[in-house]
């Protein structure tokens, strides 16, 4: 059967396991996303794809983005396995994009990883506030909860932002696809993002 792209994606996100194993497990699967787990974890793809995640990624380089009027910048530090991916052409670009992603959508965070555990319980119990008199069941609540907090991770996490250029995909897809493309691990390490501050009652 074809499997939806946006699946594949899914079951790559989860387990780590790469595009063509990720495709052919939901396709014998029949689309079921549980089952397509099942069948990496036998075929040993999510163990293979947990050493590569476990490589260090020491090499890479710096992208910046200047907005046109010189008020904005933002620098992404993109890191790979080898000097030899990070010259590359693709690497630069997604480099190039990331810059131009920070700049535009702001990020806080580079991914829910990395966010202070007292910050995410934080905000934990003031989406717990907020359904405090609802009356629905403890464990719709919880699911609730969750999506919410997921809507925060995706305002506030640059790689679970949708990308600026192309909404259907978000930054981690976006990296995890030229990640199983070259065949080594990246990731965003860090990012600083600045803007002037502007005068009294102006805006830059």
């Amino acid at each position: 059967m074809a499997v939806d792209n946006k699946l594949v994606m899914e079951l790559r996100n989860r387990t780590s396991a790469g595009i063509v194993d990720s495709k052919n497990a939901l396709e014998e699967a029949g689309g079921d996303m549980e089952k397509a787990i099942e069948i990496l974890k036998k075929k040993g793809a999510i163990k293979a794809a947990k050493k590569a995640a476990e490589r260090t990624a020491s090499e890479g380089l710096l992208a910046t983005y200047l907005h046109h009027n010189g008020k904005l910048a933002a620098i992404v530090e993109l890191a790979c396995e080898t000097d030899f991916v990070a010259r590359g052409d693709a690497f630069k670009q997604l480099a190039n994009d990331l810059a131009l992603q920070v700049a535009a959508a702001d990020p806080t965070f580079v991914s829910p990883e990395t966010i202070p555990a007292a910050e995410v319980e934080k905000k934990k119990a003031e989406f717990m506030a907020e359904m405090a008199d609802d009356k629905k069941p403890e464990d719709i609540k919880a699911k609730i909860i969750e999506g919410k907090l997921n809507k925060w991770y995706s305002d506030v996490c640059l790689t679970k932002q949708s990308f600026i250029k192309d909404e259907e995909k978000t930054v981690e897809q976006l990296i995890t696809g030229l990640s199983g493309t070259i065949g080594e691990k990246i990731e965003v390490t860090r990012f600083t993002r600045m803007q002037m501050a502007a005068p009294s009652g102006q805006t830059c």
